[in-house]
């Protein structure tokens, strides 16, 4: 390897947030050590010793650009020069309209890249703590199953006690599709909580028929079976799946998150109801909306058609869905700087789902920005982020900035998010007509807009390119 020794930048872990982050730095023109475990120290999941390893899917999901948040972000990063879409691409096998990959092929390349790059070099071992104070410039991607004692080091460091456990995220929502003439605004009995006005959850009311066969459909749903490494992680206290919940009695979700007091329909404010479903908002930006108390680990079609029972949300749209499995995250907004260093020991930088990003592409893509910010560091300079109108920018602003603080005291609200519209600001002026003049109808409307957003997040990831980064983009 070349170039002095303060420059060099570590980076623990080489799946694919690791590997693109490596990358990143050796194209700015700075000496990387990579760091990769395996197979000194192999985990439950993963099978081979070859970098960006695949231990679930083939699919990168969805690579229309025009009219999905994840093929956007493909475009942007194919854009910044990302060996993970480099790779990806000359490893598609067909699937339709989504990109999916040979994964042999596709870690084999981006093992090669890597092991190739005269600036790179590859350290297979353990770091098996903090690193050591003289790694001036670190970026930890080590992921969902991150070892138990660089787990444990980080834990105490931030003093944070959820980071090996079993997380149960619940259904958010795209504001837009609720059904308001069905639903209301208010907080149960009125109650301005921290930051709250007295109308802080959108609540969706249920007859007691209705309350029996939604309670019926969550115990006989088809659930996801749990991978045997994930099987002896405990459920995380307080975060109970609505169906096991369902399953301890009849009564038990109406005397939980779905009880009726303190609240009256202003739609029917004579009837009592049954049962009632909350929504809270979820983003700053209030165009997302979570579920309180739905964690859960039915299977994700189960969940849309079961959740689109309860009155208002018959047409919802979900920005992302429940689920329940293993993780290893940091409450970013709370322990990151818009940087991805952490606030206690700012050497330090975080990217991939440890962040809180859900997804290959998700984690690939934090993985980039933050090899770019620690390539900038290492020159002396701070690199500005991404425009929050591009699906990079909207992605970092979840992470770092773009979460609500729950408004009720107890466990922590920040969770991982895929990548998606509803983390996008609201566009200036939405379309209202085709090209030809005439008028948008109907779903029209919501493609239009999905297409403006796209067209400007690619405008102004070209602007910030041209503006912040040594890098020329990739054809």
């Amino acid at each position: 390897m070349t170039g002095p020794q303060s420059n060099i930048v570590h980076v623990i872990g080489a799946g694919l947030a690791g590997s693109e982050a490596a990358w990143q730095v050796a194209k700015s023109g700075l000496p990387v050590m990579l760091h990769e475990m395996r197979p000194t120290r192999m985990t439950e999941a993963h099978r081979t010793d070859g970098l960006a390893e695949l231990v679930c899917s083939n699919s990168f999901r969805s690579d229309d650009a025009a009219n999905n948040a994840v093929g956007l972000l493909h475009a942007e990063m194919r854009r910044l020069g990302s060996l993970i879409m480099r790779a990806a691409d000359a490893n598609q096998v067909p699937a339709g309209g989504a990109l999916a990959v040979d994964r042999d092929g596709f870690s084999a390349a981006v093992t090669s890249a890597l092991n190739d790059h005269p600036l790179i070099e590859i350290a297979r071992g353990e770091v098996s703590g903090l690193p050591p104070a003289d790694w001036s410039n670190v970026i930890v991607a080590t992921g969902p199953l991150t070892s138990a004692p660089l787990a444990d080091a980080i834990r105490e460091l931030t003093d944070e006690n959820a980071l090996a456990f079993f997380d149960a995220i619940a259904p958010i929502v795209h504001r837009e599709s609720i059904d308001m003439s069905v639903a209301w605004f208010q907080s149960r009995y009125d109650k301005v909580g921290p930051g709250g006005n007295g109308a802080d959850y959108i609540n969706c009311p249920m007859t007691k028929e209705q309350y029996d066969g939604f309670v019926a459909a969550l115990i006989a749903g088809e659930k996801t079976e749990f991978k045997e490494w994930e099987t002896n992680t405990p459920y995380f206290d307080g975060c109970l799946p609505i169906e096991v919940m369902a399953e301890r009695g009849p009564e038990t979700l109406r005397h939980g998150p779905m009880k009726p007091v303190g609240l009256t329909n202003p739609h029917d404010p004579t009837t009592k109801a049954y049962a009632i479903v909350q929504l809270r908002q979820d983003n700053k930006l209030g165009t997302l909306y979570n579920i309180v108390g739905f964690q859960t680990k039915l299977k994700y079609g189960e969940q849309q058609r079961i959740f689109r029972t309860i009155p208002g949300l018959e047409k919802a749209e979900f920005a992302r869905l429940g689920g329940l499995h293993r993780n290893t995250f940091l409450n970013s907004p709370k322990l990151l700087d818009g940087q991805l260093r952490l606030r206690a020991q700012p050497r330090l930088r975080f990217a991939g789902q440890m962040t809180g990003c859900e997804g290959y592409v998700e984690s690939a893509s934090v993985g980039l920005i933050a090899g770019l910010y620690a390539a900038a560091d290492a020159r002396g300079e701070t690199l500005a982020s991404p425009p929050g109108t591009t699906a990079l920018g909207s992605l970092l602003g979840h992470i770092t900035s773009g979460h609500l603080e729950t408004v009720e005291p107890g466990t922590r609200s920040f969770q991982p998010m895929n990548v998606n519209f509803g983390l996008f600001p609201p566009l200036a002026t939405v379309p209202t007509k085709k090209p030809d003049g005439t008028r948008l109808r109907g779903n029209e409307k919501t493609v239009a807009k999905k297409q403006a957003m796209s067209a400007l997040a690619l405008a102004d990831l070209d602007r910030w390119i041209a503006d912040h980064l040594r890098i020329a983009a990739a054809a």
